[in-house]
């Protein structure tokens, strides 16, 4: 494996491990009714774009014609707005555990729309490491206690399913298009499209917002959401994107309950089984079967 392709593991690793620990923050912010799904949405996208509309100020500029702006404000509403305005949506209706259950259905999107839109193959190796990671991670989550309850699981669980359809879409519809441009130009035109889009529908809720009431351990939580979970995730994917075929960027899904999980033992809420380690290794060998697995390389 070349040093691109590594790079490209670790990138990928990195985000969802970040994304793997926002399901329980996120929960925990919400738990004290005080931060609205619909502001949370707005620090993710307006702390981004404004850190990497900070960032292009360091970078070389590019050029990006009005056709590519508008390019990138599709791949903002899909890849942005859409998945993470609905995954924050159904967090906060359904519990964690579910939602990393969910989650893991993208990876089976994504090879399907990668064999739709750009016609890579689908070999029985795919479909051998997809399967052993959807067992491994149904495994995993089922083996752990739930933490935090929905009001509205089968709705939430509905929504953050609508948030992997818009990924999976984005992962296949942008990928040749994403190597045009370097990451912060990329980056900081598709979280401004969201942002303007976002903040208009919510101006109610965050003026609503009784602000000086919010604890700092959920100001922290917020912190760790819109930097951590949004900022620092989206440069790791977008590094690994450039690297890595869709299937295997969607593979790394898998990640996240195995995170949820080692999350849970950490605060005492779950404990490790030889039936966790079982589903781990299985999650891993399937995200190994779908690297070594033969697919055409889009130009």
């Amino acid at each position: 494996m070349n040093q691109s392709k590594v790079i490209g593991h670790l990138a990928m690793l990195g985000a969802n491990v970040m994304w793997g620990l926002m399901s329980p923050v996120a929960k925990m912010v919400f738990a004290g009714g005080i931060v609205a799904p619909v502001v949370m949405v707005d620090f993710r996208v307006g702390t981004a774009a404004l850190l990497f509309w900070l960032a292009s100020l360091f970078t070389a500029r590019e050029h990006v014609p009005p056709k590519d702006i508008l390019r990138l404000f599709g791949a903002g509403m899909l890849g942005i707005l859409l998945n993470q305005g609905c995954f924050i949506f159904g967090v906060s209706l359904t519990s964690p555990g579910e939602a990393s259950l969910v989650t893991t259905t993208m990876p089976m999107w994504v090879m399907l729309l990668a064999w739709v839109f750009l016609r890579e193959p689908v070999t029985v190796k795919k479909w051998g490491g997809i399967l052993l990671g959807a067992c491994g991670a149904v495994i995993l989550i089922l083996g752990s206690g739930n933490v935090g309850g929905g009001d509205r699981p089968a709705l939430g669980d509905f929504i953050v399913l609508c948030a992997q359809l818009s990924y999976a879409l984005y992962l296949t519809l942008y990928r040749n298009f994403i190597r045009k441009y370097s990451l912060v130009t990329l980056m900081k035109w598709m979280f401004l499209s969201a942002a303007v889009v976002a903040f208009p529908g919510s101006i109610n809720s965050i003026i609503s917002t009784d602000w000086h009431s919010i604890a700092p351990m959920e100001w922290g939580g917020i912190g760790y959401v819109a930097v951590c979970g949004t900022f620092l995730a989206y440069v790791c994917i977008m590094i690994g994107q450039k690297r890595l075929r869709p299937t295997l960027v969607g593979m790394y899904n898998y990640v996240q309950p195995i995170v949820a999980t080692i999350t849970g033992i950490s605060l005492g809420l779950d404990v490790f089984t030889p039936l966790k380690g079982l589903a781990i290794i299985l999650i891993f060998s399937g995200v190994w079967l779908v690297t070594v697995s033969k697919g055409r390389e889009n130009a």
